[in-house]
């Protein structure tokens, strides 16, 4: 049975559509989710009445307390619609393998339902058990009394920093494969390979990471250990259980030769040497610390999607899946959806914080584009990436030119508004004191004035996170932190 999308009551309407005091000038309807939930915050201070949820997961639990309004209450479908919001944030964060509610019945009977096959959140109902590596066992939620929730609880992970030896590394993204190898963190080689990550055969994408790295091996006198990254959930044990740059693969497949392909690829390479493997976005933020060293960092690529990962006051990573481009950001009843929920959901990240936060605005920004690059066409809105990159190289070229500029721009300060709006919903969850921004979306001029914009949203909209520290990649970290982060993750002895 198809899950029918969340879509927002009309009754909730007046409490959760929010005008933003920085307006995105080419999505004037643009209305975020962290104005709502202050707005929605405001009217039920003093009910008395309160939801709590906890959402399990292998390594730790994630707790939330949301002031509801009573079950006889005329804004209680905004309470509904809210909870559900916000306890499909906290999955994309954490995961979760199931979801225990406590509170008013009312409440708790429509999230049971909307959490449930057929529901509101089928999609997460159905990826959570892959996410958690439990494909076989189906993801439940239950009503249960307070006192039977779980308590909070995050086990920090810590990784090697030290690019000790000869190392390979691979960063599998949507768009390509990028190997390298590291002599005593010295890089010697390094290398971006096309692939086609719709291709449903595994035995192709293993051929592909396992011929580059082959490659990227050639430089070295042997390979001590093998270290990497890719989009999606990696298990403590290397397990790719959850990574969306396999989407075709079926099932079955996916759990023969998909689930444990970065032990084999490294073994056919390297043999039986030292393997470790995380999330993109972590390995990002582990770069930023190490090259800013200061912890509470945020790392957002802003690539082929939103990439997302976050070093605590440490240095170590949370132990959260951090998949932040499954997050909702936007609650305009007409925002658009995305082919990875298959229209599932509006407003989620996937479509403000990658390229196709600004490719679905180009023609809007006076982009001369293909007819087949204007949105929505049919072909901006699959899981292919090619239009979108293409798509992005026609905005950055008018961006630099002073004709077009004046109107292109509007298509970047879109994008910062989206950002800044983003950066303050995070910011609830983690500590952030600084963000690095990377990507190809922020490249260049067009990148500065998104930065700008994002700032300036910080600044009149929520002085109390101001403080944050934006950090762009250069050269130098682009061709070699990140790598040498990625290679770095593994201990050798």
């Amino acid at each position: 049975m198809a899950g029918t999308s969340a879509k927002m009551p009309v009754a909730a309407m007046k409490l959760l559509l929010v005008r933003p005091k920085v307006p995105a000038p080419l999505d004037p309807n643009f209305t975020p989710l962290i104005l709502a939930k202050k707005n929605y915050l405001k009217a039920v201070e003093g009910s008395g009445t309160f939801l709590e949820w906890a959402l399990p997961r292998a390594d730790g639990v994630g707790r939330y307390k949301l002031p509801v309004f009573a079950d006889d209450n005329a804004n209680i479908d905004a309470s509904i619609y809210l909870a559900g919001v916000l306890i499909q944030e906290m999955m994309w964060q954490r995961s979760a393998s199931e979801l225990l509610l406590s509170g008013p019945t009312k409440i708790c009977e429509a999230l049971k339902v909307a959490f449930s096959i057929g529901g509101a959140y089928e999609y997460e109902v159905l990826q959570m058990p892959k996410v958690c590596g439990t494909p076989d066992k189906a993801f439940e939620t239950k009503i249960v009394p307070a006192p039977q929730l779980p308590a909070a609880a995050d086990t920090p992970q810590v990784c090697g920093t030290v690019a000790n030896g000869c190392r390979l590394a691979f960063d599998l993204g949507k768009s390509d494969v990028k190997t390298v190898a590291v002599n005593d963190g010295e890089v010697l080689y390094s290398k971006e390979t096309e692939w086609d990550v719709t291709n449903p055969d595994p035995d192709y994408h293993f051929k592909v990471i396992t011929d580059a790295l082959k490659l990227a091996k050639e430089p070295l006198p042997r390979v001590d250990a093998v270290g990497g990254s890719a989009t999606g959930t990696i298990s403590g044990k290397n397990e790719a259980t959850w990574c969306d740059i396999f989407p075709n693969v079926p099932p079955d497949v996916y759990q023969a030769k998909v689930v444990d392909i970065f032990s084999r690829i490294t073994k056919e390479v390297a043999g039986d040497v030292p393997l470790k493997v995380i999330n993109d976005g972590e390995v990002t933020a582990l770069a930023a610390f190490q090259k800013i060293q200061k912890g509470n960092i945020m790392g957002i690529s802003m690539g082929s999607s939103e990439g997302g990962g976050y070093s605590n006051a440490d240095g170590n990573l949370m132990g959260w899946i951090n998949e932040l481009c499954y997050i909702k950001l936007d609650l305009n009843p007409e925002a658009p959806t995305d082919p990875w929920t298959k229209g599932n959901h509006r407003g989620i990240s996937h479509m403000y914080l990658g390229q196709r936060g600004a490719t679905k605005l180009a023609a809007k920004g006076g982009v001369k584009v293909p007819e087949n690059f204007v949105y929505p066409h049919p072909d901006m809105c699959t899981i292919k990436h090619e239009d979108h990159a293409g798509c992005l190289k026609l905005i950055q070229k008018a961006m630099a030119d002073p004709e077009q500029e004046p109107q292109v721009k509007e298509i970047y300060e879109t994008c910062g508004v989206y950002l800044g709006y983003a950066l303050a919903q995070y910011s609830e969850f983690y500590p952030i004191d600084h963000v690095m921004i990377l990507g190809r979306v922020s490249k260049g001029k067009g990148g500065d004035l998104m930065l700008d914009t994002a700032k300036k949203v910080l600044a009149e909209e929520f002085p109390e996170y101001s403080h944050i520290q934006f950090h762009t990649a250069d050269d130098h970290f682009k061709a070699v932190g990140q790598c040498i982060a990625a290679a770095a993750l593994p201990t050798i002895a």
